[in-house]
């Protein structure tokens, strides 16, 4: 009578024989991640397509029907602002994909080597986001005259007359805080690609903002105190906007660390069941 040894075989690999704390990790962070996947690869698909066909693009806002919004629209369409703008979406929206499929994958697949790598990415964000802010506030004069140097540097290097990303974006601020550059309309004066005096978007404005129509025609060729903002700046009136919705910018932080901790702490434990499992 022979005698068979018979050797033991691992287990199957497969889905993960896991308990209801490893099962409720795994799918909220398929949820979680599988939300900001798309996003992501939206975002990303609009800065390719922006980037590859502006042409298209730009037809979009001819079958907008609302005249407000077509008007608010075609201000982005300007060549220079949708160049920039595709920059900017294509390096957004490819930092949301890549780490966001990482998430998700990583639990949907069960990847120890995927769900360390989010949770790495996610403690370096958070590690960078709490240093970041420790250094504001200890450094907190240095940090404000940075923090105008850089603004003041935003307007002398890329305000100009004709229109793009930052000279669109400085316009909203202004309009939209009733202020005129970082300390006050001087700061136009550093820009060599602007050549008038007083932008538009400084004047006392009627109807919607976004059109820049100033309420006297005066502004800007003769700005003064009555009839724009020239002299208020815009640095200033942002930290009292601040400080008047500080509850909600705290608010918000703390929301923005919990979020990244819970993922976080999901996947190393997911991670660490994995790891369990194999052995």
């Amino acid at each position: 009578m022979r005698n068979y040894h018979r050797l033991a075989r691992p287990p199957a690999r497969g889905k993960m024989s896991s308990g209801c704390g490893t099962a409720f990790a795994k799918y909220c962070l398929c949820l979680f991640n599988f939300v900001f996947f798309l996003a992501g690869a939206a975002v990303l698909a609009v800065g390719i397509w922006i980037a590859v066909d502006k042409h298209s693009f730009i037809q979009v806002a001819n079958v907008i029907q609302s005249e407000e919004l077509r008007l608010q629209f075609q201000q982005f369409t300007q060549p220079t602002v949708i160049e920039q703008a595709s920059y900017i979406l294509i390096a957004a929206g490819a930092f949301m994909f890549v780490v966001s499929f990482l998430g998700y994958c990583g639990a949907l697949r069960e990847s120890k080597c995927l769900l360390t790598c989010y949770g790495v990415f996610l403690v370096i964000i958070l590690i960078m986001e709490i240093t970041a802010g420790s250094l504001a506030a200890a450094y907190k004069d240095e940090a404000k005259d940075e923090t105008e140097k850089f603004l003041k540097s935003t307007i002398e290097k890329y305000y100009a007359s004709n229109q793009d990303a930052v000279t669109l974006m400085w316009d909203y601020i202004n309009a939209e805080f009733k202020c005129c550059g970082v300390q006050n309309w001087e700061d136009f004066k550093t820009a060599p690609k602007w050549n008038a005096t007083v932008p538009r978007s400084c004047c006392i404005l009627e109807g919607d903002i976004a059109k820049f129509q100033p309420k006297y025609s005066a502004c800007p060729a003769s700005a003064s105190n009555q009839n724009s903002y020239w002299m208020d700046g815009c640095y200033n009136k942002f930290l009292v906007w601040v400080d008047e919705h500080i509850r909600i910018v705290i608010g918000v932080g703390i929301g923005l660390g919990l979020l990244q901790l819970i993922g976080i702490f999901l996947a190393f434990c997911l991670s660490k069941s994995i790891d369990q499992y194999i052995k």
